[in-house]
């Protein structure tokens, strides 16, 4: 689908952002449209949060000046992404219905005053949010401005109120089918929580001690479910009025927090579109970008995707934004692009003047266009301008980390045996790992498809595993696959049930050749020596082996001393890797370089640490195209062939030197 988005732009890389032109008057907007062209801009995201304004009462709607902005973009030669505004309804709407307004766990009703005032499952939200969908695809579904369709803003509000408590059992009707099936599979016997009617339940709202663990389970895969069917209500709305050849899609978030299966959501969209905004400057900012690149790319089953946010100078470090360096804007977008992306868009166009996202960065910042940023802006465009034969190029790995929503969701509950159990950071740690050593990375659902393409499978956190799972991966580790499983893997199944007569699930644990029978958390700041000289912190385990299965590194104190840590098993064609307990940095580096080698899968080529090289592959298979980004501050030497489109020159026979913070892409045979 970015192919025909690409068609629409003339054949270019998507560049630009959200443009807000009800922000400002008509003198800023006769120098938006010269800017634009100035900075190479060819598509805008228009209307996410312009719902006051398209609607001001409730079913009156006021589009000349929305009819006024697309004809003047179109005549400008930009593009729209036209975005529906649910999600941030306008006052009155607050007003006339009160009760959609979100409830938070604790019982408390948020009010009007922000965004994301509104519960997905309230009936009257959904009407609003279909009927101004509906009327927008009515009157511009064929407007020759829109490109693309955008629904909503970043789904993530959940919400605990009565209307999400009826919605709830209508999704647990559906699932369990019974209140038999449900009690089994919540194990309500524990505790005297037996449910005698449908009514009685409701849901994981705060409570005394641990709730029930498949309850919020199944409220956490009933919120994402609700998200996903008003995604579809709007979409297929704006399906009804507008051709196939516009996309429709949402901007999905990559958070340290999870509310959507994100696996679902990229099956429904045209093309997957995500925000992305680093949460540390540097080196770590580059391996976050290739983090969030690599699973928008996964979660479209490989397809060219479409950055739809970043920010121009933004790095979110939690108690503050940090602003990024010279050259950042370019190369963490040409990042995006390497690892899939059909474009770079920004949030948002224009800095706003007021508003509660007054100091959020821009393309066009308070400062106006004569400024470093805007000269970074415009220099990016002239850039993304020359790369249009890249689009719709693909992005080919062999190597996967495998991501599970139900995973995290079940380690984000109350009651285990440790608070370290970081399911988001020990997948960013697994990916940083393999970024670090040069490999392009995918991630895989332990269940889903295609798992055969790749060579090694790395599964950080694989707390929760279905049977069907467990067998999967036993099934590709057979067949000849690489696989490292790592501590309090394959502990419950998809009930959140334990496993009975030792860990893993027993299909795993024939690959495996591991029975685990103890777990034993460590204190903070305790630390393990190993048998190897390397170090481990917060987990351990008791292992029993099978014949065949080695132990490659040993505990060496306490009870566990001598015991099994890290494990190799051959297994049929493949060999299964189990790490019991949480390696030191270097020990896990130098863990995933051996799986790498026994894999046999290789970096595009020798580079210096922190200088990253991607290769994207036509469909065709006549040509490539190999990204090269230096995110050091000192100059790197590649040894490399090929045309290089940012310059327009052949290199030389002895490769080219990219200066700090430098970049090329190289036009390569197939």
């Amino acid at each position: 689908m970015t192919g025909r988005l690409t068609a629409r732009l003339g054949g270019r890389l998507a560049f630009g952002g959200d443009y807000n032109p009800e922000q400002w008057d008509e003198a800023v907007w006769q120098e938006d449209d010269l800017l634009m062209r100035w900075a190479h801009v060819n598509l805008a995201t228009v209307g996410v949060f312009s719902w006051a304004l398209l609607e001001p009462e409730e079913g009156r709607y006021d589009f000349g000046w929305l009819d006024a902005h697309l004809d003047r973009l179109h005549a400008n030669g930009v593009a729209v992404d036209l975005a529906t505004p649910t999600a941030s309804p306008p006052p009155w709407f607050t007003l006339a219905h009160p009760d959609a307004m979100p409830v938070t766990a604790e019982g408390v009703r948020l009010t009007h005053g922000s965004r994301d005032t509104y519960c997905l499952a309230a009936p009257a939200y959904r009407r609003a949010a279909l009927r101004i969908a509906t009327a927008l695809a009515t009157r511009y579904g064929e407007h020759p401005a829109v490109a693309m369709w955008h629904v909503h803003n970043e789904y993530a509000t959940v919400c605990w109120c009565e209307h999400a408590a009826a919605a709830f059992r209508v999704w647990l009707r559906a699932r369990h089918g019974t209140l038999d099936a449900l009690n089994e599979a919540w194990g309500t016997a524990f505790w005297s929580q037996r449910y005698g009617s449908w009514e009685e339940i409701q849901p994981p709202r705060a409570t005394q001690w641990h709730r029930n663990p498949g309850l919020a389970l199944d409220y956490r895969r009933f919120w994402s479910d609700e998200a996903l069917a008003a995604y579809r209500e709007q979409r297929d709305a704006i399906r009804a009025h507008t051709t196939r050849d516009r996309p429709v899609t949402t901007n999905l978030m990559l958070p340290g927090y999870q509310v959507l299966d994100l696996w679902s959501f990229g099956r429904e969209v045209d093309v997957v579109g995500i925000d992305h905004y680093p949460a540390a400057p540097g080196l770590d900012a580059a391996a976050d970008t290739a983090f969030g690149a690599d699973r928008a790319r996964s979660f479209g089953g490989g397809r060219p995707w479409l950055l739809i946010e970043q920010g121009t100078n933004t790095v979110y470090t939690g108690d503050r934004t940090l602003p990024k360096e010279p050259g950042d804007l370019l190369r963490h977008s040409l990042a995006h692009i390497a690892h899939g992306s059909d474009g770079a868009l920004f949030f948002q166009w224009r800095q706003s003047k007021a508003g509660a996202e007054l100091w959020h960065s821009a393309m066009v910042p308070h400062a106006g266009p004569d400024s470093r940023i805007f000269r970074e802006v415009a220099d990016a465009g002239a850039v993304l301008a020359r790369l249009g034969e890249v689009a719709g190029s693909v992005v080919r790995a062999r190597a996967a980390v495998l991501h599970d929503s139900d995973c995290w969701w079940a380690l984000d509950g109350q009651g285990l045996p440790s608070a370290s159990l970081d399911y988001h950071g020990q997948l960013a740690r697994a990916h940083r790992a393999l970024w670090d050593a040069g490999i392009t990375t995918d991630f895989a659902h332990p269940a889903g498809p295609g798992l055969s393409r790749y060579r090694l499978l790395v599964a950080p956190a694989l707390h929760l595993l279905s049977d069907a799972a467990a067998e999967s991966l036993r099934a590709w580790v057979h067949a000849g696959g690489t696989l490292l499983v790592q501590h309090f893997a394959g502990v419950v199944d998809e009930r959140h049930h334990a496993r009975l007569g030792g860990y893993p699930a027993e299909p795993l644990r024939q690959a495996l050749g591991v029975r685990v029978e103890e777990f034993r958390p460590l204190p903070p700041d305790t630390t393990l020596r190993l048998s190897d000289g390397s170090t481990a912190t917060a987990w351990s385990e008791s292992l029993r082996l099978t014949a065949r299965a080695e132990a490659v590194a040993a505990y060496t104190e306490g009870m566990l001393a001598d015991r099994p840590a890290l494990t190799r098993h051959p297994y049929g064609s493949g060999t299964a890797w189990y790490a019991s307990t949480q390696l030191d940095s270097p020990a896990y580096a130098a863990l995933l370089a051996r799986l790498l080698t026994e894999a046999a899968i290789r970096p595009e080529l020798p580079l210096p640490a922190g200088v990253e090289a991607v290769r994207r592959h036509a469909p065709s298979g006549t040509a490539g195209w190999l990204f090269l980004l230096n995110h050091t501050a000192a100059p790197a030497t590649v040894r490399a062939e090929g045309h290089d489109l940012l310059t327009d020159r052949a290199l030389p026979a002895a490769g080219l030197t990219l200066p700090p913070g430098g970049a090329a892409v190289l036009r390569q045979a197939g």
